[in-house]
């Protein structure tokens, strides 16, 4: 069986996309901090006759990411897709919101910690074994303002925009090796309670789309928009 991993797993985009891959015949395994919340999700996808497993890692605990996805290969023998999306539902130290104007290299650094250089690591864990095998897929979630900024959330997208652009460099420098790297920009409020006004989608609406990406691997981003 072909496996997904997928760093940042939660009950939204995570599960969805778990969903998704699974219900095709992937074996999927969920990363995230919280183990209780793993272990829900875990049993909800067995339940649906997906195998998964959990494995606990923290993004902004480089080594800890990187055992989690070693973990994973010697659990299901490798990972085929790679799908990085943490999101901080839950408060982050440092994890602040800055306009451009007001943004500092303090307000900047965690964010480009947590979005940028956690990818950066999960990929380095994957990608050695992916092009012996000649095959692989990865794949980047970020908010649609990195490539579209909002101000409210400068230093957010600007970490946003960082890891786009070496996403979409990543997967020219992969060309005709097997590996291909895609990124996408959702560009939607995920589920309900989202700002009066901001257009929504549900997670289970948006998951189809990183199957699109596995499928057809001519694409180096797709942005989601309502």
């Amino acid at each position: 069986m072909p496996t997904l991993a997928i760093v940042g797993a939660g009950p939204g985009m995570g599960l969805a996309i778990a969903r998704t891959f699974g219900s095709r015949g992937f074996d999927v395994a969920l990363i995230a901090r919280t183990k209780d919340k793993l272990r829900t999700l875990v049993d909800q996808l067995r339940q649906e006759g997906i195998t998964a497993a959990a494995f606990t890692a923290d993004v902004l605990d480089r080594p800890s990411l990187t055992a989690a996805l070693d973990a994973v290969k010697a659990r299901f023998g490798g990972i085929d897709v790679l799908e990085y999306s943490p999101a901080p539902h839950s408060p982050v130290p440092g994890l602040t919101l800055a306009a451009p104007s007001e943004a500092t290299v303090d307000d900047l650094q965690p964010q480009i910690e947590y979005v940028f250089y956690g990818a950066v690591a999960a990929t380095h864990a994957v990608l050695p074994t992916m092009r012996e095998a000649g095959a692989g897929t990865l794949l980047f979630t970020t908010g649609g303002g990195s490539v579209d900024p909002l101000p409210m959330l400068g230093n957010v997208n600007a970490a946003g925009a960082a890891l786009r652009n070496w996403v979409i460099n990543l997967n020219k420098e992969l060309a005709g090796s097997g590996v291909h790297a895609a990124h996408v920009a959702i560009n939607v409020w995920i589920g309900g309670g989202g700002p009066e006004g901001f257009p929504t989608a549900t997670p289970e609406r948006i998951a189809p789309l990183y199957w699109d990406l596995y499928e057809h691997r001519d694409r180096p981003e797709a942005v989601f928009n309502a």
